[in-house]
């Protein structure tokens, strides 16, 4: 029953670490990819000829001194939709292979490459785009498939790096990269096309990816213990606290134990309510800003961008109070998992229900909406590393699996939500945070009850099993 607190009693190495270092390495590096990803919606505005219909593919506007600083295309909103979503099918395709071999295969090369390629490629995006649309979707489908084996490979790092007492901060504090990256691209990317063109969107975050590559080759190693730089006592700490917990893995994958086992499920279903709201408030939420607030272009896109500023923040304060309920053993890590769980899953129901009945005002309107889109990310400390609890020798194929069910959550609720606001005007936001809040309920009671929080039996080392 004390599983949740055998962590041997050291002392921690301060803040001004090398491990932190490597967490906000990684955070600039999450920064970089969800800007390249997004810029594309922002800079869709200004690539499309909306005055000239009837035009051929990839011609030209006739204002000749903007043509080379913003060239423009008649793409149809149909060929918009696919060059959008054609970056998730990258992602989607990579999740399982990529979770698998980061356990074979070196984390430093796998990260620092897919970085460079993304970044490589999101230079070359205006080429593409000049190419013709099946250029740009080539780019883009290979670009997400970079990007995805970043954010899986990611994961898998920590269960050498990351102390059991530490894993909260470390995680969340890269991984908010991702929302801090999603507000900064929202804010900048509408001045960077209107002063420079909206290539240079591209060239700008593309040149930082490109530099940030370079330092993550330079500074990262596979394993704590081959790092030229960190100090003796850093070392010792990190190697001893998971000296219990992670072994070199010789056995192939327990494929039947992960299906079999409720804790497995558990976390699929936790990720799979996850992602069906996370899709939900990013796609529709300037939808439902403009149905609702009537604002401008301008506005819309500031109250867009204000629920990842505010997410960003609850994610890293997520993962600081998780190790510190478990540092003080003041939670058993169970019960920390399930309370992150409950907040993350439950809050967003409960402030998208109140946007329904509750908001009366602007101010009202906005602060609901605030707080139904960026609560979600109290999962950080959650679901979303629970596999390196349960599983930490098979934690990238889980987590690989288990994001994958997870964005075909996602996928269904943004298709699902296009509909009923097609079909049903009237009601739509009604039925969309309704069925939202069923499904968060339903998956949240399921991690409740079948969740955990230790090294299962079918993801111990063998030589454990022998010995015992």
């Amino acid at each position: 029953m004390q599983m949740d607190n055998q962590f041997p009693p050291r002392k921690v190495p301060s803040f001004c670490s090398f491990r932190y270092g490597l967490s906000l390495l990684l955070h600039f590096c999450n920064v970089v990819i969800m800007a390249q990803r997004m810029c594309l919606s922002l800079t869709m505005v200004a690539m499309v000829n909306s005055t000239d219909a009837l035009g051929s593919p990839n011609t030209s506007t006739e204002e000749h001194l903007d043509h080379i600083k913003n060239p423009v295309y008649n793409w149809s909103p149909k060929i918009q939709g696919i060059i959008f979503s054609s970056v998730f099918y990258g992602v989607l395709i990579t999740q399982i292979p990529v979770g698998y071999l980061s356990e074979k295969y070196s984390i430093k090369k796998m990260i620092g490459s897919a970085l460079f390629l993304s970044s490589l490629l999101s230079l070359l995006m205006p080429m593409a785009a000049e190419g013709g649309e099946a250029f740009l979707l080539a780019c883009r489908v290979v670009q997400g498939a970079a990007q995805g084996s970043v954010f899986i490979a990611q994961h898998v790092m920590w269960a050498k790096w990351a102390p059991p007492l530490e894993r909260g901060r470390l995680t969340s504090l890269s991984l908010s990269g991702i929302l801090l990256g999603s507000f900064i691209v929202l804010l900048v990317t509408g001045f960077i096309c209107q002063s420079l063109g909206w290539p240079m969107a591209f060239y700008i975050f593309g040149a930082c990816g490109c530099a940030l590559s370079l330092l993550w080759f330079l500074l990262f190693y596979d394993d704590p213990k081959d790092h030229p730089c960190i100090s003796i006592s850093e070392k010792e700490y990190i190697l001893s606290s998971l000296n219990q917990q992670v072994s070199s893995r010789t056995q192939s994958l327990p494929i039947k134990a992960m299906i079999k086992s409720l804790p497995v499920w558990a976390i699929a279903f936790g990720s799979f309510a996850f992602h069906w709201t996370n899709n939900i408030m990013v796609l529709y939420t300037p939808t439902f800003i403009s149905s609702k607030l009537h604002v401008n272009i301008k506005e819309n896109g500031l109250l867009s961008a204000l629920p990842y500023l505010f997410a960003w923040s609850f994610g890293i304060l997520a993962g600081h109070l998780s190790d510190f309920f478990l540092s003080r053993n003041i939670l058993r890590l169970v019960t920390i998992r399930n309370l992150f769980n409950t907040l993350g899953l439950l809050l967003p129901a409960f402030f998208s229900v109140c946007l329904l009945y509750l908001s009366f005002s602007f101010s009202s309107t906005t602060i609901f909406l605030i707080l139904a889109s960026s609560t979600g990310t109290f999962c950080m400390a959650g679901v979303l590393i629970n596999g390196l609890d349960i599983a930490p020798s098979y934690y990238g194929f889980l987590k690989g699996v288990t994001a994958v069910i997870g964005m075909i959550g996602g996928l269904i609720s943004s298709t699902l939500c296009g509909v009923i606001l097609h079909q049903d005007p009237e009601s739509a936001w009604f039925k969309i945070f309704f069925l939202m809040a069923v499904i968060n309920v339903i998956c949240l009671l399921f991690c409740l009850v079948f969740g955990k929080a230790e090294i299962q039996d079918w993801a111990k080392d063998i030589q454990e099993h022998t010995r015992l």
